[in-house]
């Protein structure tokens, strides 16, 4: 049994009743990692990991998103870190079989952070110049980070980053039958090729989360209904890239549960430039860089379910939202927005 043999080489202490007990694998572990919580023997809270296939197969990868994690969590920013195995390792390959042959799949133990998603929490002003804050705050920590193979986090053709927005041309296909959709999308492509390549000369390069959306941030809520962030989750979309992505990103997904989204770039911007004031050529292109991130998730959302129908209500949760936010700030274009984005914010006493 896997979690007899995993349990086997934790500290005693962690081997819980949720570790010995039958962990039913479902099959879209092929794709997707599978998350457990686990409540050790003293009462300690633990995220068991069961990475998916194809991120099983880049040890490497996981290996310094690991690190990135624990160097975070050194440095004050909230972050899960891995437990080490009775002979000290942070993850191990274990062969499960979830209905398509044995296969090999690394495994980690994480801490459990506490908290609600951001998508659960009110989206006031002060929580989102907190989200622009802390997301400044990591890119800063995480470029100071020094590992032997952080040439992992280049990852040449990964879809997701904003540095290959391109990609999405050869998932147009997708949008056949969204007419207006795939107009937008088109404008989008267009406008990216001729406002944003030529600056990415004049981006800082960093080490981007890439992925800080509304599902991977965790806040706690005070009595007062206010609440304070307490957890980022979930680096798997690390990679090399630029801070303005990572704003960019920041901004796309907090828009996704606000009443007005048009509002929430004005409160992110203003938390970030506490930490990193944007330079001509990132604020000429943030606009740009959100729809992107809003076209991105829309094209590879569609083509996911493609791949995989019956996890549909799953892959579209963004993209339902998102398609009308995305319709909608095109047609205020870029002069309006960025007339809001870049008004200044000052928070409520």
């Amino acid at each position: 049994m896997f979690q007899r043999e995993f349990a086997a080489k934790l500290d005693p202490s962690v081997k819980s009743a949720a570790l010995r007990k039958h962990v039913k694998c479902k099959a879209q572990l092929r794709y997707d990692d599978q998350n457990f919580y686990v409540l050790s023997t003293n009462g300690n809270k633990y995220v068991l990991k069961v990475m998916n296939l194809e991120d099983s197969k880049n040890s490497s990868l996981i290996e310094v998103q690991t690190y990135a994690m624990s160097f975070l969590h050194q440095h004050h920013i909230p972050a899960q870190t891995a437990t080490a195995t009775v002979s000290g390792k942070l993850m191990s390959l274990e062969e499960l079989d979830c209905g398509f042959g044995p296969q090999r799949y690394l495994v980690r133990l994480l801490s459990y952070l506490p908290g609600k998603t951001i998508s659960k929490v009110p989206h006031t002003p002060q929580i989102l110049f907190d989200v622009g804050k802390m997301a400044a705050k990591m890119d800063k920590v995480l470029q100071k980070m020094e590992h032997p193979n952080i040439a992992v986090l280049e990852r040449d053709g990964f879809i997701w980053s904003l540095s290959n927005f391109l990609v999405v041309e050869k998932y147009m296909h997708v949008l056949n039958g969204e007419p207006a959709l795939k107009e937008a999308v088109k404008s989008v492509i267009e406008l990216y090729k001729t406002t944003v390549v030529p600056k990415y000369p004049h981006f800082r390069s960093c080490v981007n989360h890439g992925d800080f959306n509304d599902l991977n941030v965790l806040a706690q809520v005070d009595d007062d209904g206010c609440g304070r962030i307490c957890g980022i989750l979930d680096f798997g979309d690390m990679n090399s890239g630029f801070y303005v992505h990572e704003l960019a990103i920041a901004i796309m997904y907090m828009m996704i549960e606000h009443p007005n989204p048009i509002e929430v770039g004005r409160w992110v911007l203003a938390g970030w430039e506490t930490e990193i004031p944007l330079i001509a050529a990132e604020r000429e292109c943030l606009y740009v860089l959100v729809l992107c991130r809003f076209c991105q998730s829309m094209v590879f959302a569609r083509h996911s379910v493609l791949l995989h129908p019956e996890n549909e209500e799953y892959l579209m949760v963004t993209s339902r939202k998102g398609v009308h936010i995305l319709q909608d700030i095109c047609k205020l274009g870029k002069q309006h927005v960025e007339g809001v984005w870049f008004r200044s914010a000052v928070l409520p006493n």
